[in-house]
């Protein structure tokens, strides 16, 4: 949209509640060149996330080899990872509410590059764990502020696919081409260090996302929420003239100051997010996204392991695994594209039932090895719906003076889970088979569907503003109706 456009599109008079003024300003610019810029940039970083993630599968056997680490360092190393995630998430919720995205957003990077070089030139097993944790610290704020940013910087009608897109580029292409990546690497590089060299050319990146990211501003609603108008208006000025840098000449007044706006019951502390009817969300997003992790990375670490204990060999089992996890990508597409097209809930609930059925098929049903990659394929497929969906409806549900905490708990919560329930899974595979382990998986999509439809459906709707927090009942807090 050129300068002209930008002009008469911002020319009504700005009436109703902030969120109102901020969801129509959006509504009338739609998504420009400048969106797909920031969409493109956050999302670069997400991908060399998931490879980061994944460098410890990767490096696993060469640094059996290479160090003779037994397989319970080598997984310490992944537990170092999902718990350093899950504070890496909380800490920067409690940061990102109080002085902005975008700084956040560049400190995570610097903090997940630099624990990748402490990897690439560790000289010993605790200086590589130590490092794990710094990646994992850094993992962790870069995904929760990508899902808050990408949740507002768009309206109601695109926020769904664009934070389903980090599914997609995480979960989907990233895990799926992470193994590919370690492949071209060792095929490059030989030698008993040539584990240094995935660790190592995952420092590159980082830095030229590092400069990307110098032309990623702001969000507006975070800005609106401080009482920066101007500043805000600023920033939507510069995504309807597709013009992230340089001079902005007569900025357009998208929002005002909110009229007769109702003072909010707290000013913004992170305690918000368990307090009142914000708790009530928070737990129960918390309880459903803790299912679907349980369930996803019980499937991702144990699959292998089982297809061996029915006779295949590592690699073949290990391409079987990988069969089946091309349903994560399906999942995570499928999510985005409901997201602007079905609310919320019933998303959720469509693929708990569907990976409930899937995880009973794999239980009693899976007596040969097509099967078992089929119902495989579909359990993974609805495990990655499920997550998409979680982390686009997790910001939806708070208010903007919060939002970085809220969600930054849920992610975390969905960490911890996935690193300790695998544990779970392992020891009720090993004394049940695989039809105790998947009846066990399919209990937690059932418990899923039960507790999501108790969160307020938020699908179409406007993020809440601060200014809208403390009027009316709880519909009309969040939707200023």
């Amino acid at each position: 949209m050129d300068k002209e456009l930008a002009r008469e599109a911002s020319a009504s008079p700005r009436t109703g509640t902030l969120a109102k003024q901020i969801e129509g300003a959006y509504q009338r610019i739609g998504v420009t060149g400048a969106h797909r810029q920031i969409v493109f940039m956050i999302l670069l970083g997400v991908f060399f996330d998931a490879l980061e993630q994944n460098a410890v599968g990767i490096t696993g056997p060469v640094l059996r080899q290479a160090w003779g680490l037994g397989a319970t360092e080598i997984g310490l190393l992944n537990t170092m990872t999902f718990t350093a995630t899950a504070l890496g998430r909380l800490a920067t919720g409690l940061i990102v509410d109080k002085y902005g995205r975008r700084q956040m957003l560049v400190i995570n990077l610097i903090i997940f590059a630099g624990g990748s070089l402490l990897c690439a030139v560790a000289p010993n097993y605790p200086i590589l764990a130590a490092g794990r944790f710094v990646v994992g610290f850094g993992l962790g704020g870069e995904i929760a502020v990508a899902v808050i940013m990408m949740a507002e910087f768009f309206a109601a009608k695109h926020r769904g696919t664009a934070v389903g897109l980090i599914n997609v580029t995480a979960a989907g292409l990233g895990n799926m081409l992470a193994p590919a990546f370690g492949i071209l690497v060792f095929t490059l590089f030989d030698g008993p260090d040539k584990w240094r060299w995935v660790f190592g050319l995952l420092f590159i990146p980082a830095l030229l996302v590092m400069f990307f990211r110098r032309y990623v501003p702001e969000t507006p609603r975070f800005l609106a929420s401080k009482g920066r108008i101007d500043e805000a208006n600023l920033v939507i000025t510069r995504l309807a003239r597709n013009k992230l840098s340089g001079p902005i000449n007569d900025p357009e007044q998208f929002i005002t100051a909110v009229p007769d706006p109702v003072e909010a019951k707290s000013s913004g502390h992170w305690k918000d997010a368990l307090r009142g009817k914000l708790l009530k969300r928070t737990v129960l997003l918390c309880i459903a996204v803790c299912m679907s992790y349980a369930a996803q990375i019980s499937m991702l670490t144990l699959m292998p392991t089982i297809l061996v204990s029915r006779g295949y060999a590592v690699n073949t089992s290990l391409w079987f695994t990988l069969i089946m996890q091309s349903g994560s990508l399906v999942g995570a597409a499928t999510a985005a594209y409901l997201a602007s097209r079905l609310p919320r809930k019933k998303v959720l609930t469509a693929a708990a039932i569907l990976g409930c059925a899937a995880g009973l098929s794999m239980a009693f049903l899976a007596n040969d090895i097509v099967l078992v990659v089929i119902f495989g394929a579909l359990f993974n497929f609805a495990v990655i719906i499920l997550n998409t969906t979680i982390w686009l409806f997790a910001p939806e549900l708070y208010p903007t003076r919060t939002r970085g905490f809220g969600t930054s708990i849920i992610l975390a919560a969905g960490s911890l889970s996935g690193g300790l329930f695998p544990l779970i899974s392992g020891a009720v595979f090993d004394s049940s088979g695989l039809p105790g382990m998947f009846t066990t998986l399919a209990v937690l999509f059932c418990i899923l569907a039960v507790v999501v439809q108790f969160p307020p459906e938020t699908f179409g709707k406007p993020l809440e503003e601060d200014a809208d927090a403390g009027s009316g009942d709880e519909e009309a807090a969040i939707y200023g109706h």
